[in-house]
C-alpha cells in the first residue's frame, strides 16, 4: 500500500509518504517519511520565525524484518533525520564494556565540564 499527500500550508509544502511491503519469502518492510521545517537551535530561528534560509528537513522512519539463514528472526527499526541514521535492533553489535582499570583512571581525571573559559 502506498499513500502520499501534498499539502500547502503558509506557502510551504509538507510531504508525507508511507510504504508497506511484504515479500513471499517473509521479508517485511515498513517506511514512512515527511518533511519538517528546520529550526536553528542556536538562534531559535526556523519556519515559524519567518526565516527564509532555514530550509526543510526530510525525516524517514521505518523497520524491516526477515529470517536469517540460521533461522533466527532479524528485526530493525530506524529513523533518519538531520542528526543522522539511528538504527535499533537486538542483532546489532554493541561496544564492549570499559575495562575496570580504564574506568578507575577516568574517575581520577579532573572534571572539566563545569569550568568556564576565563575572559
Amino acid at each position: 500500500m502506498v499513500a502520499a499527500a501534498l499539502i500547502e500550508r503558509d506557502y510551504r509544502f509538507i510531504f508525507f509518504s508511507k510504504n508497506n511491503f511484504e515479500a513471499s519469502n517473509g521479508i517485511k518492510i515498513e517506511e514512512s517519511g515527511f518533511v519538517k521545517p528546520a529550526i536553528d537551535v542556536r538562534s531559535g530561528l526556523g519556519a515559524d520565525k519567518n526565516d527564509e534560509n532555514a530550509g526543510d528537513i526530510q525525516v524517514i522512519q521505518g523497520s524491516f524484518s526477515y529470517t536469517a539463514p540460521d533461522g533466527s528472526p532479524i528485526s530493525l527499526r530506524y529513523i533518519a533525520d538531520e542528526t543522522g541514521f539511528h538504527p535499533e535492533g537486538a542483532h546489532l553489535p554493541t561496544p564492549p564494556p570499559i575495562p575496570i582499570a580504564i574506568q578507575r583512571a577516568l574517575s581520577v581525571l579532573p572534571d572539566t565540564t563545569s569550568e568556564q573559559p576565563s575572559s
